[in-house]
């Protein structure tokens, strides 16, 4: 939404697995949020501390707001959440609708669907986030693999 906790967590874990599997340079990896609150703005001290403490850097990462050129430019454009997901489908020329989904389509362990916004938690929150991301990701840069064979 604002690009400041569940986005910027994920480009943050993702970025990293990509760099230990050495396919940074076959893969970009961008976060952007629905809404322009919070542009230009680190992500969440909260959400830091909780990456920190799994290796994460999400300190370079500043939040931007979705640009009418990301949905061309990319091939995933991945929500954390359906109300999300919707206010980009509504914004989506219908030629790139079908590279929008939810991020957790991907996860193998979670039985949820959405990644819950943790902003107005406590600590748990950005833990249980973490957690459906780290699985989320490891299943995204499978599926990338499977179908695009990044990795040698």
């Amino acid at each position: 939404m604002g690009n400041i906790c569940r986005s910027p967590t994920a480009d943050g874990v993702f970025r990293t697995l990509v760099d230990q599997h050495a396919l940074s340079d076959r893969i970009e990896i961008d976060s952007a949020g629905t809404h322009a609150y919070h542009v230009g703005e680190p992500p969440d001290s909260r959400a830091q501390t909780t990456a920190n403490r799994r290796g994460y850097d999400l300190s370079p990462l500043r939040a931007r707001r979705v640009d009418e050129n990301d949905y061309a430019y990319y091939d995933y454009i991945l929500a954390m959440d359906n109300d999300n997901l919707s206010k980009m489908l509504k914004r989506c020329p219908e030629e790139h609708q079908s590279k929008l989904q939810l991020f957790l389509d991907f996860a193998t362990n979670a039985s949820e669907k959405e990644v819950p916004d943790p902003y107005y938690g406590g600590p748990s929150g950005f833990e249980r986030v973490i957690d459906m991301i780290e699985d989320a990701s490891e299943g995204l840069l499978a599926h990338i693999n499977k179908h695009h064979k990044v990795s040698d």
